[in-house]
């Protein structure tokens, strides 16, 4: 784990000894003054666009003891969520931020007691300073969640209680033989039990499984009370279509930390001025390609991507990026991030080196990305180095669309689906082929419209001649 908790000593000299906060006063947080050697445990910064942090799941309760480098809370950062680590042995004496709340980075979460006796100690002496101007604005740092809405779900058969309780609960997350959303440390705990998670339904926010799911469906187990996939199953009409997301109406959302990540990119990306290039691309030599080699594991992802990276590395400037208009980096690597949507948001995780590796590692690579992100469990090195960015809706039968550049990037393609295409040739006769269009938006401060041009005949070459794909 490369983030560990940050935590501190908190001081007992007096008020005026101690050094002014370089917070404007609209952003003070709480502080909590104890005595004795109690340590303060902070939202660390998991990744460098974080701004506050939501605590998915405490892994430790109150009173746990805690050992150096253990693991005590799930974090969800902007785009995953993460196992947080102690840097310290001791006792966790206070939770002040629960589950499902947000803290901003480097605002107190808990307290860490090194004694068992000071336990009590720290929670008696804990104190709350607040400035004047808090007590007529609500506090930004820490914000309450609206729980989900759940739809409700006539009980036709008779369960035990615990069934009952856990059935009830059902979000789509975990329905029907879908993915599985659980925090690490549920998953580490349902190994060590032998529990199979398809058949818990999370407590968590947006349903995900938490460790006391996890505990409540062995002890549930172990009481003789019905299977939870039995039960869940028996709730679920048999042969019916998987129901859509059940909204309520008329009523306004908070943004997940998610969508505020990717709100705060959009906005940022205004800033830059863009231009778009479109380029017509005949797919037939690519599509008999991957019909051969697909059931060897290869995706059409990593296709797409490594054909992309070898037109960039012939045209480093489209690879480039450029931070402040002064200057710009010609980029040493060719990293592919690929837009990927996820519950809540997207995400685009990042295949790094695509020009370097060969096309069946790249698709292995691909496929464990797409699975960690789903289960929201990527490193931040793992979606937050693209160089050059794909994003495809050609699987849902688009033909052509514009894509909003990421900041900190040159450019982004969008790719549409291969389609049967009436055309001519050079000699007049008319035939038919696969082609798909694809659309590049570039940082014109750094990208031309000939660099583009250029690129896309490369790629355009590539695609039509794939041999050097499978080198």
């Amino acid at each position: 784990m490369s983030h560990l908790l940050q935590s501190t000593f908190i001081p007992t000299t007096p008020t005026t000894l101690r050094r002014c906060s370089v917070f404007p006063t609209t952003h003070l947080r709480k502080t909590h003054v104890v005595e004795s050697k109690i340590r303060e445990i902070f939202m660390p910064a998991l990744s460098s666009t974080m701004t506050e942090g939501k605590i998915v799941s405490w892994v430790k309760s109150e009173g746990d003891k805690l050992a150096k480098g253990e693991s005590v809370v799930v974090v969800e950062s902007d785009k995953a969520d993460m196992d947080v680590e102690s840097f310290y042995d001791g006792y966790l004496a206070n939770i002040i931020v629960p589950e499902g709340s947000s803290a901003s980075v480097g605002s107190t979460i808990a307290l860490l007691a090194e004694s068992e006796d000071e336990i009590s100690l720290a929670k008696s002496k804990t104190l709350t300073t607040v400035s004047s101007s808090s007590q007529e604005t609500p506090p930004a740092t820490v914000t309450e969640e609206v729980s989900p809405v759940v739809s409700p779900v006539a009980a036709a058969v008779s369960l035990s209680s615990d069934a009952v309780k856990i059935a009830s609960a059902i979000h789509p997350a975990s329905e029907g033989g879908k993915r599985v959303v659980a925090s690490p440390y549920a998953k580490k705990l349902a190994k060590e039990l032998g529990l199979d998670l398809r058949g818990v339904v999370g407590s968590g926010p947006n349903g995900r499984i938490v460790a006391k799911d996890v505990e409540a469906a062995a002890a549930a187990a172990s009481d003789g009370a019905a299977p939870i996939g039995v039960a869940a199953a028996a709730l679920k009409p048999s042969g019916s279509a998987p129901a859509a997301p059940v909204v309520d109406l008329g009523t306004t959302v908070p943004f997940t930390t998610m969508q505020n990540a990717v709100s705060r990119n959009m906005v940022e990306s205004l800033a830059v001025p863009t231009f778009r290039v479109g380029y017509t691309i005949t797919t037939n030599a690519l599509d008999s390609l991957y019909k051969k080699i697909k059931s060897k594991g290869v995706t059409m992802t990593a296709l797409l991507a490594k054909a992309t990276a070898l037109a960039l590395a012939k045209h480093p400037v489209v690879n480039s990026s450029c931070r402040g208009g002064k200057s710009f980096t010609y980029n040493s690597s060719i990293n592919i991030a690929v837009a990927v949507a996820i519950d809540g948001g997207l995400i685009t995780p990042v295949l790094q080196d695509a020009d370097k590796v060969d096309l069946y590692s790249l698709s292995r690579k691909w496929k464990e990305l797409v699975d960690k992100a789903r289960a929201k469990q990527l490193q931040p090195h793992e979606y937050t180095t693209g160089t050059f960015t794909l994003s495809n809706l050609g699987m849902f039968g688009v033909d052509r669309f514009d894509a909003i550049l990421p900041p900190g990037t040159g450019a982004i393609m969008a790719v549409g689906a291969s389609l049967p295409t009436l055309v001519g040739s050079k000699d007049g006769r008319i035939g038919v082929k696969n082609q798909m269009q694809v659309n590049v938006t570039a940082d014109h401060r750094v990208i031309y419209g000939a660099d583009l041009a250029s690129f896309l005949q490369t790629l355009a070459q590539i695609i039509e001649d794939p041999k050097d794909l499978t080198l």
